[in-house]
Protein backbone atom coordinates (compact mmCIF):
# COMPACT_ATOMS: atom_id res chain seq x y z
CA UNK A 1 0.00 0.00 0.00
CA UNK A 2 1.27 3.13 -1.09
CA UNK A 3 0.49 6.29 1.10
CA UNK A 4 1.57 10.47 1.09
CA UNK A 5 1.06 10.07 4.64
CA UNK A 6 -0.16 7.17 7.75
CA UNK A 7 -0.92 8.52 10.81
CA UNK A 8 -1.12 6.15 13.36
CA UNK A 9 -3.76 6.89 16.25
CA UNK A 10 -7.47 7.63 15.23
CA UNK A 11 -8.56 9.30 18.24
CA UNK A 12 -9.88 12.98 18.06
CA UNK A 13 -6.10 14.33 17.25
CA UNK A 14 -5.36 11.59 14.82
CA UNK A 15 -9.19 12.00 13.16
CA UNK A 16 -8.77 16.00 13.14
CA UNK A 17 -5.03 15.94 11.17
CA UNK A 18 -6.83 13.49 8.78
CA UNK A 19 -9.25 15.86 8.31
CA UNK A 20 -7.29 19.19 8.06
CA UNK A 21 -4.88 16.81 6.08
CA UNK A 22 -7.49 16.07 3.45
CA UNK A 23 -8.55 20.03 3.14
CA UNK A 24 -5.16 21.09 2.89
CA UNK A 25 -4.38 19.02 -0.54
CA UNK A 26 -7.18 16.63 -1.59
CA UNK A 27 -4.14 14.40 -4.00
CA UNK A 28 -2.93 13.11 -0.67
CA UNK A 29 -3.45 9.85 0.18
CA UNK A 30 -3.84 9.49 3.65
CA UNK A 31 -4.17 6.30 5.61
CA UNK A 32 -4.97 6.26 9.37
CA UNK A 33 -4.27 3.03 11.12
CA UNK A 34 -6.50 2.51 14.64
CA UNK A 35 -6.51 -0.06 16.98
CA UNK A 36 -10.26 -0.03 17.86
CA UNK A 37 -13.30 -0.62 15.55
CA UNK A 38 -14.35 3.08 14.49
CA UNK A 39 -17.81 3.45 16.25
CA UNK A 40 -20.77 3.95 14.08
CA UNK A 41 -20.39 7.33 12.37
CA UNK A 42 -24.26 7.63 11.86
CA UNK A 43 -25.03 11.32 12.97
CA UNK A 44 -28.95 11.30 12.97
CA UNK A 45 -29.58 9.18 15.99
CA UNK A 46 -26.93 10.59 17.84
CA UNK A 47 -28.11 11.23 21.69
CA UNK A 48 -25.81 12.34 24.39
CA UNK A 49 -25.91 10.21 27.71
CA UNK A 50 -25.41 11.52 31.33
CA UNK A 51 -22.16 9.98 31.57
CA UNK A 52 -20.31 11.00 28.23
CA UNK A 53 -17.36 12.76 28.98
CA UNK A 54 -16.51 16.18 27.23
CA UNK A 55 -13.52 18.36 25.86
CA UNK A 56 -13.96 22.07 25.90
CA UNK A 57 -12.66 23.22 22.83
CA UNK A 58 -11.48 26.61 23.09
CA UNK A 59 -12.03 29.69 20.77
CA UNK A 60 -9.10 29.31 18.36
CA UNK A 61 -9.64 25.92 18.01
CA UNK A 62 -12.85 26.13 16.96
CA UNK A 63 -11.07 28.76 13.55
CA UNK A 64 -9.41 25.56 12.54
CA UNK A 65 -12.05 22.75 12.70
CA UNK A 66 -13.98 25.33 10.42
CA UNK A 67 -11.21 24.70 8.03
CA UNK A 68 -11.23 21.08 8.63
CA UNK A 69 -15.17 21.34 7.36
CA UNK A 70 -16.71 19.64 10.83
CA UNK A 71 -17.47 22.21 12.88
CA UNK A 72 -20.98 22.70 11.58
CA UNK A 73 -21.96 19.57 13.09
CA UNK A 74 -19.91 19.51 16.37
CA UNK A 75 -22.17 22.72 16.62
CA UNK A 76 -24.81 20.91 16.92
CA UNK A 77 -24.02 19.49 20.46
CA UNK A 78 -21.89 21.94 21.54
CA UNK A 79 -22.48 24.53 24.69
CA UNK A 80 -20.74 27.65 24.36
CA UNK A 81 -18.34 29.33 27.29
CA UNK A 82 -19.86 33.22 27.76
CA UNK A 83 -17.87 33.69 30.62
CA UNK A 84 -14.84 32.04 32.77
CA UNK A 85 -14.90 32.09 36.85
CA UNK A 86 -12.08 32.28 38.17
CA UNK A 87 -11.81 31.67 42.12
CA UNK A 88 -9.60 30.53 45.35
CA UNK A 89 -11.42 29.05 47.83
CA UNK A 90 -11.21 30.65 52.11
CA UNK A 91 -9.76 33.83 49.76
CA UNK A 92 -10.51 36.90 48.63
CA UNK A 93 -10.86 38.36 45.24
CA UNK A 94 -11.56 36.47 42.10
CA UNK A 95 -11.51 37.20 37.97
CA UNK A 96 -13.96 36.93 35.31
CA UNK A 97 -13.58 36.76 31.79
CA UNK A 98 -16.56 37.29 29.86
CA UNK A 99 -16.94 37.10 26.00
CA UNK A 100 -18.86 40.43 25.26
CA UNK A 101 -15.47 42.00 26.86
CA UNK A 102 -13.67 40.44 23.93
CA UNK A 103 -16.05 40.77 21.61
CA UNK A 104 -16.44 37.14 20.70
CA UNK A 105 -19.42 34.80 20.43
CA UNK A 106 -18.10 32.42 23.14
CA UNK A 107 -14.81 31.89 24.62
CA UNK A 108 -14.90 28.18 23.59
CA UNK A 109 -17.44 25.45 23.63
CA UNK A 110 -17.45 22.36 25.40
CA UNK A 111 -18.58 19.04 23.38
CA UNK A 112 -19.13 15.61 24.28
CA UNK A 113 -16.21 13.61 23.16
CA UNK A 114 -18.30 10.57 21.64
CA UNK A 115 -19.88 13.35 19.48
CA UNK A 116 -16.91 14.47 18.05
CA UNK A 117 -15.40 11.12 17.05
CA UNK A 118 -18.73 10.32 15.03
CA UNK A 119 -18.55 13.45 13.28
CA UNK A 120 -14.77 13.25 12.49
CA UNK A 121 -15.43 9.73 11.43
CA UNK A 122 -18.70 10.61 9.36
CA UNK A 123 -16.75 13.83 8.09
CA UNK A 124 -13.76 11.12 7.11
CA UNK A 125 -15.88 8.21 5.73
CA UNK A 126 -16.68 10.52 2.89
CA UNK A 127 -13.39 11.91 1.76
CA UNK A 128 -12.01 9.64 -1.25
CA UNK A 129 -8.39 10.52 -0.50
CA UNK A 130 -8.81 8.75 3.46
CA UNK A 131 -8.25 5.07 3.92
CA UNK A 132 -9.53 3.92 6.99
CA UNK A 133 -7.23 0.92 8.92
CA UNK A 134 -9.55 -0.21 11.68
CA UNK A 135 -8.80 -2.23 13.55
CA UNK A 136 -5.27 -2.31 12.90
CA UNK A 137 -2.16 -2.49 14.26
CA UNK A 138 1.38 -1.17 13.47
CA UNK A 139 4.05 -3.61 14.50
CA UNK A 140 6.82 -1.90 13.51
CA UNK A 141 7.92 1.19 11.81
CA UNK A 142 11.03 1.40 9.68
CA UNK A 143 13.20 4.65 8.30
CA UNK A 144 13.53 3.51 4.38
CA UNK A 145 14.98 5.74 1.50
CA UNK A 146 11.74 8.51 0.61
CA UNK A 147 10.29 7.90 3.64
CA UNK A 148 8.90 5.27 6.05
CA UNK A 149 7.66 1.31 5.95
CA UNK A 150 4.80 0.36 8.58
CA UNK A 151 3.86 -3.45 8.71
CA UNK A 152 0.38 -3.41 9.74
CA UNK A 153 -1.36 -6.25 10.92
CA UNK A 154 -5.60 -6.17 10.06
CA UNK A 155 -7.75 -9.48 10.01
CA UNK A 156 -4.82 -11.77 11.01
CA UNK A 157 -3.44 -9.89 7.62
CA UNK A 158 -0.11 -8.57 7.56
CA UNK A 159 0.35 -5.47 5.58
CA UNK A 160 3.20 -3.05 4.18
CA UNK A 161 2.28 0.09 4.13
CA UNK A 162 4.81 2.63 2.29
CA UNK A 163 4.75 6.58 3.55
CA UNK A 164 6.10 9.72 3.07
CA UNK A 165 5.85 10.80 6.51
CA UNK A 166 3.89 9.15 9.37
CA UNK A 167 2.36 10.66 11.92
CA UNK A 168 3.09 9.08 15.68
CA UNK A 169 -0.79 9.84 17.77
CA UNK A 170 -1.36 6.76 19.43
CA UNK A 171 -1.24 8.16 22.96
CA UNK A 172 0.57 9.42 26.26
CA UNK A 173 1.88 5.86 26.46
CA UNK A 174 2.72 5.47 22.72
CA UNK A 175 3.76 2.11 22.21
CA UNK A 176 5.26 3.31 18.92
CA UNK A 177 7.56 5.91 20.61
CA UNK A 178 8.78 3.82 22.97
CA UNK A 179 9.85 1.40 20.03
CA UNK A 180 11.55 4.32 18.27
CA UNK A 181 13.43 4.84 21.53
CA UNK A 182 12.28 8.36 22.28
CA UNK A 183 12.46 9.37 25.34
CA UNK A 184 10.23 11.74 27.46
CA UNK A 185 10.84 14.34 30.10
CA UNK A 186 7.87 13.73 32.90
CA UNK A 187 7.14 15.20 35.93
CA UNK A 188 4.97 13.21 38.09
CA UNK A 189 2.45 16.28 39.89
CA UNK A 190 1.74 13.79 42.38
CA UNK A 191 -1.90 14.04 41.75
CA UNK A 192 -4.88 12.18 40.67
CA UNK A 193 -7.53 13.38 38.21
CA UNK A 194 -11.35 12.67 38.98
CA UNK A 195 -13.89 13.52 36.26
CA UNK A 196 -17.89 13.05 36.01
CA UNK A 197 -20.68 15.25 35.26
CA UNK A 198 -22.87 16.81 37.70
CA UNK A 199 -26.23 18.01 37.85
CA UNK A 200 -27.52 20.86 40.00
CA UNK A 201 -30.37 23.41 40.54
CA UNK A 202 -29.31 26.30 38.87
CA UNK A 203 -28.82 27.20 35.05
CA UNK A 204 -25.38 27.68 34.40
CA UNK A 205 -25.92 30.08 31.76
CA UNK A 206 -22.91 29.01 29.83
CA UNK A 207 -20.09 30.09 32.74
CA UNK A 208 -17.48 27.50 33.47
CA UNK A 209 -15.74 28.03 37.13
CA UNK A 210 -12.30 27.42 37.79
CA UNK A 211 -12.12 26.70 41.32
CA UNK A 212 -9.18 26.70 43.49
CA UNK A 213 -9.67 24.51 47.01
CA UNK A 214 -7.15 23.51 49.67
CA UNK A 215 -8.35 19.70 48.23
CA UNK A 216 -6.49 20.60 44.67
CA UNK A 217 -7.97 22.59 41.26
CA UNK A 218 -11.26 21.97 40.24
CA UNK A 219 -13.27 22.92 36.94
CA UNK A 220 -16.75 22.49 36.36
CA UNK A 221 -17.64 22.98 32.52
CA UNK A 222 -21.14 23.70 31.15
CA UNK A 223 -22.75 21.04 29.27
CA UNK A 224 -26.73 20.86 27.88
CA UNK A 225 -27.02 24.02 25.72
CA UNK A 226 -27.10 27.65 27.27
CA UNK A 227 -30.02 26.96 30.23
CA UNK A 228 -28.64 23.84 30.94
CA UNK A 229 -28.14 22.64 34.66
CA UNK A 230 -25.19 19.96 33.88
CA UNK A 231 -21.79 20.10 33.82
CA UNK A 232 -18.62 18.03 33.17
CA UNK A 233 -15.96 18.27 37.12
CA UNK A 234 -12.48 17.81 36.38
CA UNK A 235 -11.86 17.64 40.36
CA UNK A 236 -7.47 17.45 41.29
CA UNK A 237 -6.42 15.80 44.23
CA UNK A 238 -3.26 14.79 45.92
CA UNK A 239 -2.86 11.27 45.12
CA UNK A 240 -2.82 10.06 48.32
CA UNK A 241 -6.11 11.37 48.99
CA UNK A 242 -7.70 10.11 46.28
CA UNK A 243 -8.96 6.95 46.42
CA UNK A 244 -10.88 7.59 49.20
CA UNK A 245 -12.26 10.29 47.33
CA UNK A 246 -13.15 7.75 44.87
CA UNK A 247 -14.81 5.17 47.50
CA UNK A 248 -17.09 7.93 49.03
CA UNK A 249 -20.78 7.26 48.05
CA UNK A 250 -22.40 9.25 45.86
CA UNK A 251 -24.34 11.66 48.67
CA UNK A 252 -21.00 12.14 50.05
CA UNK A 253 -19.39 12.82 46.97
CA UNK A 254 -21.94 15.50 46.53
CA UNK A 255 -21.35 17.16 49.99
CA UNK A 256 -17.63 17.16 50.04
CA UNK A 257 -17.94 18.99 46.39
CA UNK A 258 -20.58 21.18 48.01
CA UNK A 259 -18.56 22.15 50.74
CA UNK A 260 -15.44 23.21 47.99
CA UNK A 261 -17.32 24.66 45.37
CA UNK A 262 -19.59 26.77 47.36
CA UNK A 263 -23.75 27.42 45.91
CA UNK A 264 -22.99 29.24 42.99
CA UNK A 265 -25.29 26.70 41.12
CA UNK A 266 -27.10 26.52 43.98
CA UNK A 267 -27.91 22.64 45.57
CA UNK A 268 -25.95 19.84 44.02
CA UNK A 269 -28.08 17.05 43.31
CA UNK A 270 -26.58 14.03 40.77
CA UNK A 271 -23.42 12.80 40.12
CA UNK A 272 -22.48 10.70 37.50
CA UNK A 273 -20.06 7.48 36.91
CA UNK A 274 -16.81 8.90 38.35
CA UNK A 275 -12.82 7.81 36.71
CA UNK A 276 -9.71 8.57 37.82
CA UNK A 277 -6.27 8.97 36.48
CA UNK A 278 -2.38 10.05 37.66
CA UNK A 279 -1.49 13.19 36.39
CA UNK A 280 1.75 14.31 34.93
CA UNK A 281 3.69 15.91 32.70
CA UNK A 282 5.38 14.54 29.90
CA UNK A 283 7.20 15.98 26.86
CA UNK A 284 8.69 13.74 23.91
CA UNK A 285 12.49 14.24 23.88
CA UNK A 286 11.99 14.17 19.82
CA UNK A 287 9.13 15.19 17.99
CA UNK A 288 10.66 15.19 14.91
CA UNK A 289 13.09 12.19 12.39
CA UNK A 290 13.30 12.01 9.11
CA UNK A 291 9.86 11.13 7.61
CA UNK A 292 8.31 10.66 11.61
CA UNK A 293 6.74 13.19 13.44
CA UNK A 294 4.89 13.00 16.50
CA UNK A 295 1.59 14.38 17.50
CA UNK A 296 -1.35 15.08 20.63
CA UNK A 297 0.00 12.81 23.80
CA UNK A 298 2.64 11.08 22.32
CA UNK A 299 4.51 14.56 22.23
CA UNK A 300 3.01 16.41 24.71
CA UNK A 301 0.72 15.45 27.58
CA UNK A 302 -0.32 18.32 29.43
CA UNK A 303 -2.31 18.71 33.22
CA UNK A 304 -6.08 19.34 32.43
CA UNK A 305 -6.75 22.16 34.53
CA UNK A 306 -6.19 24.95 32.26
CA UNK A 307 -7.87 22.83 29.81
CA UNK A 308 -5.12 23.11 26.65
CA UNK A 309 -3.89 19.86 25.85
CA UNK A 310 -6.20 19.02 22.65
CA UNK A 311 -6.51 22.59 21.93
CA UNK A 312 -2.60 22.48 21.50
CA UNK A 313 -2.15 19.76 19.57
CA UNK A 314 -4.87 21.06 17.42
CA UNK A 315 -2.72 24.07 16.69
CA UNK A 316 -0.17 21.79 16.23
CA UNK A 317 -1.68 19.63 13.24
CA UNK A 318 -3.24 22.53 11.82
CA UNK A 319 0.64 23.94 11.79
CA UNK A 320 2.03 20.79 10.19
CA UNK A 321 -1.00 20.55 7.38
CA UNK A 322 0.04 24.06 6.71
CA UNK A 323 3.94 23.55 6.14
CA UNK A 324 2.89 20.12 4.10
CA UNK A 325 1.39 22.27 1.91
CA UNK A 326 3.66 24.75 0.88
CA UNK A 327 6.48 22.24 0.41
CA UNK A 328 7.70 22.09 -3.12
CA UNK A 329 6.60 20.22 -5.42
CA UNK A 330 10.18 18.04 -6.02
CA UNK A 331 10.34 18.18 -1.86
CA UNK A 332 9.28 14.76 -0.16
CA UNK A 333 6.78 15.16 2.62
CA UNK A 334 9.30 13.59 5.23
CA UNK A 335 11.44 15.77 4.83
CA UNK A 336 13.82 16.65 8.11
CA UNK A 337 13.86 20.63 6.11
CA UNK A 338 10.22 20.21 6.11
CA UNK A 339 9.62 19.26 9.92
CA UNK A 340 12.22 21.52 11.21
CA UNK A 341 10.19 24.25 9.73
CA UNK A 342 7.30 22.86 11.50
CA UNK A 343 9.06 22.46 14.64
CA UNK A 344 10.54 26.01 14.93
CA UNK A 345 7.09 27.37 13.92
CA UNK A 346 5.19 25.59 17.08
CA UNK A 347 8.14 25.68 19.42
CA UNK A 348 6.82 29.11 20.68
CA UNK A 349 3.61 28.17 21.18
CA UNK A 350 4.34 24.75 22.79
CA UNK A 351 6.89 25.94 25.38
CA UNK A 352 4.18 28.99 26.17
CA UNK A 353 1.18 26.73 26.65
CA UNK A 354 3.28 23.93 28.50
CA UNK A 355 4.84 26.66 30.50
CA UNK A 356 1.74 28.48 31.44
CA UNK A 357 -0.39 24.83 32.17
CA UNK A 358 2.69 23.98 34.56
CA UNK A 359 3.10 27.15 36.53
CA UNK A 360 -1.30 27.17 36.63
CA UNK A 361 -0.88 23.73 38.20
CA UNK A 362 2.04 24.75 40.88
CA UNK A 363 0.36 27.76 41.85
CA UNK A 364 -2.96 26.69 42.76
CA UNK A 365 -2.24 23.22 44.02
CA UNK A 366 0.03 24.87 47.13
CA UNK A 367 -1.65 25.61 50.82
CA UNK A 368 1.04 27.79 51.21
CA UNK A 369 0.88 31.12 52.42
CA UNK A 370 3.09 32.82 49.76
CA UNK A 371 1.76 31.14 47.01
CA UNK A 372 -2.00 32.15 48.45
CA UNK A 373 -1.09 35.68 48.69
CA UNK A 374 0.19 35.69 45.17
CA UNK A 375 -2.68 34.23 43.51
CA UNK A 376 -4.97 37.19 45.68
CA UNK A 377 -2.65 39.09 44.15
CA UNK A 378 -2.87 38.13 40.58
CA UNK A 379 -6.66 37.84 40.54
CA UNK A 380 -6.71 41.98 41.85
CA UNK A 381 -3.88 42.74 39.20
CA UNK A 382 -6.16 40.75 36.32
CA UNK A 383 -9.47 42.80 37.53
CA UNK A 384 -7.55 46.33 37.76
CA UNK A 385 -5.67 45.85 34.84
CA UNK A 386 -7.54 45.09 31.75
CA UNK A 387 -4.68 43.71 29.49
CA UNK A 388 -3.47 41.44 32.08
CA UNK A 389 -6.93 40.19 31.99
CA UNK A 390 -6.71 40.22 28.17
CA UNK A 391 -3.30 38.14 27.95
CA UNK A 392 -4.87 35.33 29.97
CA UNK A 393 -8.11 35.49 27.94
CA UNK A 394 -6.41 34.77 24.30
CA UNK A 395 -4.10 32.17 26.21
CA UNK A 396 -7.33 30.34 27.45
CA UNK A 397 -8.91 31.20 24.31
CA UNK A 398 -6.10 29.56 22.43
CA UNK A 399 -5.51 33.16 20.54
CA UNK A 400 -1.75 33.59 21.98
CA UNK A 401 -0.24 31.82 18.87
CA UNK A 402 0.22 33.32 15.23
CA UNK A 403 -2.73 32.37 13.44
CA UNK A 404 -2.27 29.43 10.78
CA UNK A 405 -3.95 28.95 7.71
CA UNK A 406 -4.65 26.17 5.44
Amino acid sequence: MQTHITIVGGGMVGAALAALLAAANERWQIALVEAFAPPAAATDSFQPGYDERSTAIAHGSVELLQLAGVWPQLARFATPIKRVHVSDRGHLGGALIDRQQLQVEALGYVVPNAWIGRVLLAHLQGLANISLLAPATVRRLQPRVGGVELQVERDGEEVSVHSELAVVADGANSGLRQSLGIDVDRQDYQQTAIIANISYELPHQGVAYERFTDAGPLAMLPLGGASGQQSALVWTHPSDRAEAVMALDDEQFLELLQQRFGYRLGRLLQVGRRDSYPLSLSVAREQIRSSIVLMGNAAHFLHPVAGQGFNLALRDCAALATCLQQAGADQPLGSIALLQQYQCQQQLDQQTTIGFSDQLTKLFSSTGLPQAALRGLGFFGLECLPPAKGMLARQTMGNASRRVIL
